[in-house]
């Protein structure tokens, strides 16, 4: 089996056929042997009879195993799923996006081209009111590769990855908690110099309004932030590599803190423990954030409300 595209399902019933037949579109177009994988996680809208029929439907000889995922959260279902998986790559796709009809293709060329453990993949953000933005998937030639894809905020889906070498390394996503993917994506990049990166539009992001950070509520998850990041700087420092890229993981901590994360705490009155943790977890681990390289380079208007949040 070439690859796997593993499909996590929650309450997506909406956007499901759209995901599995631009999936099968892309795999048709490859070529190669291939599976889907469609793993409910304890969705309550039907997803999971949504994915049986689509499934039986499909008409296609591409295998479509649907399952279903006992254990809360889409770290769970992707770790559940990569047990399962039989393709020598695996691609995570969230199910409510979609990818081009090139994608598989373009990117398992890539991967042969450079037996690659995993391929970095270019995306087009799409938000609601039709307007796009390309997210670039880094190219490992340049200097600095290494340094941007960890400060970068990837995610699972922006990487086709090698099953075996991801195995024999033991990632794991952390399981029944938000930011999951912070505490594992930056770390990918230690363990090897195979890496391919393919800088098209190949997967569609859609921005969805119903996502736990656009919610319009509080939601106490968004403190599992701090575990998260946690859990990352352990890794490096596992890794021995905490010292070498001290500047790109405080700056990653700096960003997350007191810009992605700030602009939810300060939507709500529960909020004001998350400004009152940043500083403290910022404090522990880098009590001189403000020195550094990547702060002093961004805009005037950015390191001012980073300040501004740091003393909220």
């Amino acid at each position: 089996m070439d690859i796997s595209v593993i499909i996590p399902v929650f309450n997506a019933k909406r956007y499901l056929e759209r995901c599995i037949q631009s999936v099968t579109k892309s795999l048709r177009n490859f070529g190669g042997k291939s599976e889907i994988l469609l793993v409910d996680n304890m969705s309550t809208d039907g997803s999971y009879e949504m994915a049986q029929k689509l499934a039986k439907k499909s008409g296609s000889n591409i295998p479509i195993r649907v399952m279903r995922c006992e254990t809360p959260g889409a770290g769970a279902a992707r770790n559940f799923a990569v047990t399962e998986a039989k393709g020598k790559y695996f691609w995570f796709v969230d199910a409510d996006d979609a990818v081009s009809e090139d994608a598989v293709a373009k990117l398992m060329q890539e991967a042969r081209r450079r037996d690659a453990d995993f391929v970095m993949v270019g995306l087009k953000k799409i938000y609601p009111d039709g307007h796009t933005e390309h997210v670039p998937a880094f190219k490992p030639e340049r200097a600095d590769f290494r340094s941007r894809f960890i400060r970068s905020q990837l995610g699972p889906v922006q990487v086709l990855i090698r099953r075996k070498w991801y195995t024999e390394h033991n990632f794991r996503f952390i399981e029944g908690a938000m930011h999951e993917d912070m505490e594992m994506m930056p770390a990918l990049m230690l363990y090897t110099d195979k890496i391919g990166a393919v800088d098209e539009d190949l997967y569609f992001y859609y921005q969805n309004p119903g996502s736990t950070l656009h919610k319009q509520q509080w939601s106490p998850r968004v403190m599992d932030i701090f575990p998260a990041l946690e859990g990352l700087e352990r890794r490096f420092r596992v890794a021995k590599a905490e010292e070498k890229y001290h500047d790109e993981l405080e700056w990653f901590f700096v960003w997350n803190l007191l810009m992605d994360s700030a602009e939810y705490f300060g939507k709500f009155p529960e909020g004001k423990e998350g400004f009152a943790r940043s500083r403290a977890m910022l404090r522990s681990y880098y009590p001189k954030w403000y020195k550094n390289k990547f702060y002093k380079n961004t805009n005037f208007k950015t390191r001012l409300k980073i300040l501004a949040n740091y003393f909220r």
